[in-house]
């Protein structure tokens, strides 16, 4: 499973003009799945994301996490993060999982990080949707829960 984490200020995400979810101070994080993942990789990415410590402290070193900010999680499903475009221009979606399965390891990621007791919104699998983020810093990690960088 992979994400693509960004602090933001405040965020919403709209289907057919209409928000379906918003945050405000807190992370957005873009989630997609690999054809091999299982629920043991939306728990690891849901911990990773849980536990980011990208927010400032009093002396402005990034050491806090959500939980000490009381930030919100902006969960929006992005199955183009395993486009491929390593034979040319146009990306190939081989590498990511089928939507039924997908969908079912994006609502486990979704449910491990509101266990954690955060503040979860989220788009709509498979809309098309409208992502608006008012990004912080800006600060954006990847995390991929096969991969280390």
């Amino acid at each position: 499973m992979r994400a693509v984490v960004q602090r933001a200020l405040a965020a919403r995400v709209e289907v057919d003009g209409q928000v379906v979810g918003a945050i405000e101070r807190g992370l957005v994080a873009f989630v997609g799945a690999a054809k091999d993942d299982d629920e043991a990789d939306a728990d690891h990415v849901a911990n990773k994301v849980a536990g980011l410590r990208v927010f400032s402290d009093e002396a402005g070193k990034m050491s806090r996490a959500l939980a000490d900010v009381r930030g919100g999680v902006l969960a929006i499903s992005q199955f183009t993060l395993f486009g491929d475009v390593r034979r040319g221009l146009r990306p190939s979606f081989d590498g990511a999982m089928e939507p039924a399965r997908a969908e079912a390891l994006y609502e486990r990621f979704v449910a491990a990080l509101r266990a954690r007791g955060l503040e979860v919104a989220t788009g709509r699998f498979r809309a098309d949707m409208r992502v608006f983020v008012e990004n912080d810093g800006p600060v954006t990690i990847l995390i991929d829960s096969k991969r280390t960088f």
